[in-house]
């Protein structure tokens, strides 16, 4: 497995990096687990507070240059990554300022004298995509660091900047050596972390193969895992959703990160037939205005798709689409420039028996479709494998909330697109995955509930009565 930086907004080799031997991953693992057993988890929770924080506040300090960084290795537009980096830092401030309360016993009301103690676990696999490399990675090191458990982190080969910037910002911030780690590995070496048994967990943001095949290893090992595998989003627009608010919804929706986001509005689904077209012809002019050009360059609206392999996967799927009866309504085509980089694609009349129908489209690719009533967008937005997210826009909020919780999905959002901050739990259902990250939720993930029964010294056993 190579690790290198291919700029997709130019398809050239930026840098190149070698994996790591079995001895040299074997290191590691050896000084995680010894930070692990004398260092870390014992250190007070306001001394990890502390270094969570001035990572933060370094992430802030720095966001110009990781912001370029995220440009370099996947293409993100300049803006995009400096409100990553943000939300970033807002992880890890959030875990800090809140692992006190999380980690303090918590009295059972109707069982006097029993507490629940959240206790560290051990070393924890962390094995990350490339749509959002820093904020995928803080998602999971802010509570387990805050925890007391300790990160190794297999980041995707095609993001190793990120990789490296984000563990060098540890390292600044006073992150011990073994407490984070980043790891250039290949599949195999995957399967033997998850076999240590001194690893006590693994959480992976990925595909559906991929996170089958780890929640598969984890299981034979007896270890927890929490899969995040992606989704296919709908974005259900009622009779009364207000129009220019709701397309602005939607291109945010829609277009953040070019379309590469689990939780991307992937599907739009608009209530009646002319609402349905004022809502086509109105995403078509937003969606065709975008400009593509450098990420780099604030003008640019338009980024590239994360690699040249994803484009061609995606014109793969349009000519899909397009070969079981879809139609073009916008863009469909690469454009002519170096890059990697997709006209902005509308596709419309997908039916069920349509290849696309019940894929995950990730990138700048909307399926448009119009129903007749609620009850048809409700089914339609569920007649997918996938579970992440989803959104409602009405006027009629508790209308919007039923609808919402019809969805089968981890998310609903009314009157906004599905979205992450620290203090909501983000996960799906379905073949989105299983588990929680960020909020009490994912800090709550790896970690042992312990229980602390205490009775007074001489009690007897429970149910035994002393003898007159």
């Amino acid at each position: 497995m190579a690790y290198r930086t291919v700029n997709p907004s130019t398809g050239v080799i930026e840098k190149t990096f070698d994996t790591i031997s079995d001895a040299a991953l074997g290191a590691i693992l050896d000084e995680s687990h010894r930070c692990y057993r004398e260092d870390w988890p014992h250190r007070p929770i306001e001394e990890r507070a502390a270094i969570l924080r001035r990572a933060a506040a370094i992430i802030r300090e720095d966001v110009r240059r990781l912001a370029e960084i995220l440009a370099r290795d996947m293409g993100k537009l300049i803006s995009h990554g400096h409100g990553e980096l943000m939300l970033s830092a807002a992880i890890l401030d959030y875990y800090a300022d809140t692992a006190a309360e999380f980690l303090a016993p918590k009295p059972l009301p109707d069982a006097p004298g029993a507490e629940l103690y959240a206790l560290p676990l051990g070393i924890i696999l962390a094995i990350e995509p490339w749509n959002f490399p820093m904020f995928q990675l803080a998602r999971v090191v802010g509570p387990q660091l805050m925890v007391g458990n300790v990160v190794v982190a297999k980041h995707a080969s095609n993001v190793p900047q990120c990789a490296l910037a984000f563990e060098d910002v540890m390292r600044r911030a006073g992150v011990p050596a073994g407490a984070y780690a980043n790891l250039f590995i290949t599949t195999d070496q995957v399967s033997t972390i998850i076999d240590d048994p001194r690893v006590r967990g693994v959480t992976l943001t990925g595909s559906e193969k991929a996170g089958a095949t780890v929640a598969e290893r984890a299981a034979r090992n007896l270890k927890k895992s929490v899969l995040e595998l992606g989704g296919s989003d709908p974005m259900i627009v009622l009779e009364d959703a207000p129009f220019e608010p709701t397309v602005i919804n939607a291109m945010v929706g829609k277009m953040n990160n070019a379309g590469q986001s689990c939780v991307a509005t992937k599907r739009m689904i608009v209530v009646g037939e002319e609402r349905g077209r004022q809502f086509l012809e109105a995403m078509i002019a937003a969606m065709g205005s975008l400009q593509a050009g450098d990420p780099l360059d604030p003008a640019s609206t338009l980024a590239p798709v994360s690699s040249e392999g994803a484009l061609q996967g995606l014109l793969g799927q349009i000519e899909e689409a397009k070969a079981g009866g879809a139609t073009v309504a916008l863009g469909g085509r690469r454009i002519d420039r170096p890059g990697s980089y997709l006209e902005p694609t509308i596709l419309t009349c997908i039916t069920p028996d349509n290849p696309i129908y019940r894929q995950e489209i990730f990138g700048p690719v909307l399926p448009f479709y119009v129903v007749a009533d609620e009850a048809e967008a409700i089914a339609l937005a569920n007649d997918v494998p996938f579970g992440l997210g989803g959104s409602v826009f009405t006027v009629d909020l508790e209308r919007g909330k039923r609808v919402g919780l019809a969805i089968e999905s981890g998310m609903a959002f009314i009157n906004n697109p599905t979205w992450s901050t620290p203090h909501m739990p983000f996960g799906g259902v379905k073949n989105s995955g299983y588990g929680r990250e960020l909020s009490q939720l994912g800090f709550g993930e790896f970690v042992n509930w312990k229980l602390i029964a205490v009775s007074p010294a001489g009690a007897l056993p429970p149910g035994i009565k002393a003898q007159a």
